[in-house]
């Protein structure tokens, strides 16, 4: 990122900041959610994917952590209903694994041989579609085990490429695992998958932009510590609304980045 404007690098931190909030104040869509932004300011998704990576896997061993302290409490003080059965579906995860993990390397393959342009209108047009299900509250449904498997190896060569094919994984895993079980269960999911990605990085020489986590991930921690307080409003209100203007949101950066890509 050396060669980046001063008003790039604090787009970028804004970016990240926004992207912390996200992923704790929804439960998911730190890269779905951020990408396209970031490919607006500087477009080259080897340089971000790596990044957002190590965040991922960050945040979500705090948070399995976290949750498992809270549930061994639970176990040895009280009678929680759900002390016996833990936080974490590894019988579905393991199953789930089998359907996703071939898919997830051809992704990756894609990712490290796609030009960056290509891979970028890739992106945008993947974010378009998520944007419309978000505006009209149409998420992605599986209904049967032909379509989950069809969602679960769609996804997972997406999150191969760019790490956001969040939403038709979750559509599958929400019908299959415990509602007190689902969030704990994908966090050990995107870990698993983006552990798989970061060994392809590594084995190709990707640069993991390692200096540039001493600055992004504090920004990406204050971006989290406020979507942790965030959270509880959107589960006590309406989230329509909000889901409904991110959806737009998105829409309108996505076309913009499509636009942008076609005036070069």
């Amino acid at each position: 990122m050396a060669e980046l404007q001063t008003y790039q690098y604090s787009l970028i931190a804004l970016v990240f900041v926004w992207s912390g909030f996200v992923r704790s104040g929804l439960g998911f869509g730190g890269a779905v959610m951020s990408l396209p932004f970031l490919l607006l300011i500087d477009n080259r998704p080897l340089v971000y994917l790596p990044i957002i990576a190590v965040h991922l896997l960050f945040f979500s061993s705090i948070t399995v952590w976290q949750n498992y302290k809270k549930h061994r409490n639970e176990r040895l003080n009280s009678d929680a209903t759900h002390a016996e059965t833990g936080t974490i579906d590894w019988a579905y995860l393991k199953k789930s694994m089998k359907v996703m993990i071939i898919p997830k390397l051809i992704g990756v393959a894609g990712l490290l041989t796609i030009p960056a342009s290509v891979m970028t209108g890739i992106i945008f047009t993947i974010v378009s579609v998520y944007s419309v299900t978000y505006i009209f509250n149409k998420p992605f449904k599986s209904t049967s085990k032909l379509l989950d498997n069809f969602f679960l190896i769609l996804g997972a060569y997406i999150s191969g490429t760019s790490l956001i094919g969040a939403p038709l994984i979750i559509s599958v895993f929400a019908t299959h695992v415990a509602k007190h079980r689902l969030r704990d269960t994908l966090f050990v999911l995107w870990f698993i998958l983006v552990v798989i990605k970061m060994t392809a990085f590594v084995i190709a020489g990707v640069d993991l932009q390692l200096a540039q986590h001493i600055w992004l991930l504090p920004c990406a921690t204050v971006g989290h510590l406020i979507g942790l307080r965030f959270h509880q409003k959107i589960v006590d209100g309406d989230p329509k609304i909000f889901y409904r203007v991110l959806g737009i949101s998105l829409l309108s950066v996505s076309l913009m980045g499509i636009v942008t890509l076609f005036i070069k």
